[in-house]
C-alpha cells in the first residue's frame, strides 16, 4: 500500500447525503478563472525537445520546498496542477490554467487569493514515475501574489535538473546491484535494469565455503532498494537480529519498488512486463551464486509489509515451487471482493457506495475518515499523463498497471472511469487473474499440498486502508481448505496499518526452522547441507566432528 511517509493533513468535510463538489474532478474547469502559468526552461538545460508531465504546486510555505509535499491527500493540501507536454524545448512556454487537471480544488477560481510559493516539476524520466527521478527538471520556488481573476500570466522557469542515477557504494556488509534484464529490455524496447540491495550475514567473508538461506524482502509501496543503507544502523531492529550471536544467519535481498508505471509488484503483468520472470530467472540466480546462497526453494523465503506483504504472498502463491514460505504483513487486498471498500465484481462504482456516499480510502483508528477514494484518484489524475491515474505511478495507478490488460491503444485499461468511478466489468473480470484467494480456490487441489505450512500473514483488524476484510476472506478460505493449508493468519485487535506482532529475530528463527525441517535427509545429502550451513572441516562441520 501507500508509503507511510504520506502526510495526511486535515479531515474530509462534506454534507450528509451529498458528495462534496470539491472532490469531483469530473466537473469542468471554471470559465471565470483568468489565472494562468507559463513555464519555460533555462537555455541548455534540455538536450532536445522533451515529452513528459508538467506539474505545478502552489505552496503556502517554502520549508520544505513545495514539490516535496506533492502527495499530501487532504482537502487542505496545497493545490497542484498538471498537464502533458510534447516537444517541449523551454523556449516556447508550456501553459497551465483553468483547463488543467487540478487537485484538491474543483475549479481554479476557488483558489483563495494570497501569497504562494510556486514551483514546477517536469517529469521526463521513462523508467521511474517519481517526481525526483534522475533527469527530471524543476524550478526554484518563487514567491508570488496570486488571484484567480488576474490577467497577466505567472512565469516560471525550470532551471535545475535532478542528478543522474548513482548506485550507492558497497560496504563490507551491504552490497548494491544494478543488473541488466534481458527480459524487461525486450518488453520495453530499451535497456532495463533490476536493482537490489543485499545485506550479508555476520562472518560471511570469514567462511568461504558456507552457504546461506535467502530472505527476499519487499518494502511498502514504492520502497527503493537503497533502503538497506540504513538497515544495519546501531539500535535498529534488523541490526539487533543480524548481529546477535544466537541469531540465524541469512542473506537478505531487498527488491526495488520503482518502475515505468509505478511500483511493479514483482510479478508478470501485461503493462509492467515480465517482472516475475526476471526475478526468478535473472536476479535470483545471480544473487544466489554471487553471495553463496543455498539456492534451493526450501531455503528461500519472502517477506514484506503492505505492498511488500502482497508481493511476498503473491510470489509464494503464484510461484509455489520456488519458495519455502512467505511472511506477509498487512498486505494489499488478496481478494478483490474487498479492494479496500470496493467489491470489484459487484459494485457499479468505486467512488460511491450503494447509499450514495463517497467511499473512504483511509481512516483513523477511531473510524474517522482521512480521505476518500475519489479525492485520492483526483490527485493521481493530476500526476498521471493523459490526466489519468493509470499513469500516475501512485497506488491506484500501480494496481491498475499490475492487474489490468492493455486496451486497444496499448495502454493500461482503466478499471474504472478516472472522473466518474464507473467500474468496467470486463476489466474487473480480467483482474481475477491476480485475485489471490480466487486463484487458490480454483487450483487448491494442485497447489494446496505445495503451500502447506508456508503461508504466514498478520493484519491489524482496524487497518488504516480497510485491508482487513480481504485478509478475513483469505483466512476463511484457508481454514476450510482441503487438503489442510496449515496457514497462520493473525489479526491484531484495534491495530492499524503497519502492526507487527513479532520482531525480526523471531521471523529469522521461524524461517531457519523451516530450512532445517525441509533439509535433505539422506546421509550424503545431509552432510552436504550441514557443510553448507556450518562450513566444512573438523572444527566446523558437526558430521565431520562426530564421524560420518
Amino acid at each position: 500500500m501507500r508509503c507511510l511517509s504520506y502526510l495526511f493533513v486535515g479531515v474530509l468535510a462534506g454534507l450528509l447525503g451529498q458528495a462534496n463538489p470539491a472532490l469531483d474532478p469530473a466537473l469542468g474547469p471554471a470559465g471565470s478563472a483568468r489565472l494562468r502559468f507559463e513555464v519555460g526552461a533555462r537555455p541548455g538545460l534540455l538536450a532536445g525537445p522533451a515529452d513528459g508531465r508538467l506539474i505545478l504546486v502552489l505552496g503556502r510555505t517554502n520549508a520544505p520546498e513545495p514539490r516535496t509535499r506533492i502527495g499530501d491527500i487532504a482537502l487542505t493540501a496545497e493545490p497542484v496542477l498538471g498537464t502533458d507536454v510534447t516537444g517541449f524545448d523551454g523556449r516556447r512556454p508550456a501553459r497551465l490554467d483553468a483547463t488543467s487537471a487540478l487537485f484538491p480544488l474543483r475549479h481554479l477560481r476557488d483558489l483563495p487569493a494570497g501569497d504562494y510559493w510556486v514551483q514546477a516539476v517536469l517529469a521526463t524520466n521513462r523508467d521511474f514515475t517519481l517526481l525526483a527521478a534522475p533527469g527530471n527538471l524543476f524550478s526554484a520556488p518563487q514567491r508570488v501574489r496570486l488571484d484567480p481573476t488576474q490577467r497577466p500570466p505567472i512565469r516560471v522557469n525550470l532551471d535545475q535538473r535532478e542528478p543522474d542515477e548513482v548506485v550507492p557504494a558497497d560496504t563490507e556488509s551491504v552490497k548494491f546491484l544494478k543488473l541488466r534484464s534481458e527480459k524487461l529490455s525486450q518488453f520495453w524496447g530499451r535497456p532495463m535494469f533490476l536493482r537490489a540491495g543485499i545485506v550479508l550475514p555476520r562472518g560471511w567473508a570469514d567462511e568461504p565455503t558456507r552457504r546461506y538461506p535467502l530472505v527476499i524482502r519487499i518494502g511498502g509501496f514504492g520502497t527503493r532498494y537503497t533502503t538497506v543503507q540504513n538497515d544495519l544502523r546501531a539500535g535498529g531492529e534488523l541490526h539487533a537480529a543480524w548481529s546477535a550471536a544466537d541469531s540465524p544467519r541469512f542473506v537478505l535481498l531487498q527488491l526495488d519498488g520503482a518502475g515505468p508505471l509505478g511500483d511493479p509488484y514483482q510479478i508478470d503483468s501485461a503493462n509492467h512486463g515480465p517482472w516475475g520472470s526476471a526475478l526468478l530467472e535473472e536476479l535470483l540466480p545471480y544473487v544466489e551464486a554471487t553471495w553463496r546462497c543455498v539456492g534451493q526453494p526450501h531455503a528461500r523465503f519472502t517477506t514484506g509489509g503492505s505492498t511488500g506483504g502482497w508481493v511476498a504472498l503473491a510470489l509464494q502463491v503464484l510461484y509455489p515451487d520456488h519458495f519455502g514460505g512467505c511472511w506477509s504483513g498487512y498486505p494489499d487486498p488478496p481478494d478483490f471482493r474487498a479492494l479496500q471498500l470496493v467489491n470489484l465484481y459487484a459494485d457499479p462504482n468505486a467512488y460511491v457506495n450503494a447509499a450514495g456516499f463517497d467511499r473512504a480510502s483511509a481512516r483513523e483508528i477511531n473510524g474517522e475518515t482521512k480521505f476518500t477514494i475519489r479525492l485520492e484518484i483526483q490527485l493521481e489524475n493530476v500526476l498521471g499523463r493523459h490526466d489519468s491515474f493509470t499513469y500516475s505511478g501512485g497506488q491506484w495507478g500501480s494496481w491498475n498497471a499490475t492487474y489490468s490488460p492493455r486496451d486497444a491503444a496499448g495502454r493500461p485499461a482503466h478499471i474504472w472511469d478516472p472522473r466518474t468511478g464507473q467500474i468496467d466489468p470486463a476489466v474487473a473480470a480480467a483482474w481475477r487473474r491476480y485475485d489471490l484467494r480466487d486463484h487458490l480456490a480454483q487450483r487448491w487441489a494442485e497447489v494446496g499440498p505445495k503451500l502447506r505450512g508456508k503461508i504466514h500473514l498478520w493484519m491489524g483488524d482496524a487497518d488504516t486502508y480497510f485491508l482487513d476484510t480481504a485478509a478475513r476472506h483469505l483466512d476463511d478460505f484457508l481454514k476450510a481448505a482441503q487438503p489442510p493449508a496449515d496457514a497462520r493468519l493473525e489479526f491484531g485487535p484495534r491495530q492499524p496499518h503497519g502492526w507487527e506482532p513479532r520482531p525480526w529475530g523471531e521471523l529469522l528463527r521461524e524461517m531457519q526452522a523451516e530450512v532445517d525441517r525441509r533439509a535433505p535427509r539422506s546421509a550424503a545429502a545431509n552432510h552436504d547441507y550441514l557443510r553448507a550451513r556450518f562450513g566444512h572441516g573438523a572444527a566446523t562441520c558437526p558430521v565431520c566432528r562426530g564421524g560420518r
